[in-house]
């Protein structure tokens, strides 16, 4: 589904990507993993065209990504892609249902219908009794809770995470490890995660290891 081929980057003189190749199959959750500075991070921020490589190219649903005008990139991103954060990105004058529902709203869809599934999905987060609190008052495992629904609003086909549980505590990161497995179990949804987290990284129908802006 997603296919990556001959993934470059360099910042000035430091090359961080050294020709990476990658695929992705619809439904597979894959965990990446290296020390800093592998080039982990790099590497999903081009793949979610959050970045630009130097070379090389990325397709996704049989489009190759990179060959579109940025207004058309980013339609494409909002309907294609989810994406979840460690540090949540919640805008902090907005509710969580709101927060949830700014990607579908930017869709285009209608608000009765995005706000209904943004509902759904909160339900089904265990936050139904959260919806009109703004993220200031809620917990960080709720916070990242609220990051996952918005990230699935749109039902994308892959949903990108980078360090997801890295600002949450064990038993919060376990649920959300949990969580993600429910969601390809409940959806077929696919996910790939950047982490430094083991146990997240074994439950992973694949783990791709890299090592100095390469794929080993």
């Amino acid at each position: 589904m997603l296919t990556a081929k001959h993934i470059t980057k360099s910042y000035g003189a430091l090359q961080v990507l050294k020709g990476v190749d990658i695929n992705i199959a619809k439904s597979e959750v894959v965990s990446i993993v290296g020390s800093s500075g592998a080039g982990k991070s790099t590497l999903l921020h081009i793949l979610s065209t959050l970045d630009t490589p130097d070379a090389g190219e990325v397709i996704l649903k049989n489009t190759t990504l990179y060959t579109l005008k940025a207004k058309a990139l980013a339609a494409f991103r909002n309907k294609h892609m989810g994406f979840i954060f460690q540090f949540h990105h919640l805008l902090p004058e907005f509710t969580a249902l709101e927060n949830v529902c700014i990607p579908g709203w930017l869709n285009g869809a209608s608000k009765t219908s995005v706000k209904k599934r943004a509902k759904e999905l909160l339900d089904l987060l265990n936050l139904s009794d959260r919806i009109e609190h703004k993220p200031n008052s809620l917990s960080g495992g709720e916070q990242q809770r609220v990051a996952v629904a918005r990230a699935l609003i749109n039902q994308p086909d892959i949903v990108f995470a980078d360090e997801p549980t890295g600002n949450l505590d064990s038993a919060n990161a376990a649920a959300l490890h949990q969580l993600f497995f429910d969601l390809r179990k409940n959806f077929n949804q696919t996910f790939l995660i950047v982490t430094h987290n083991e146990e997240l990284a074994k439950l992973s129908d694949r783990i791709v290891h890299m090592k100095d802006g390469k794929i080993v």
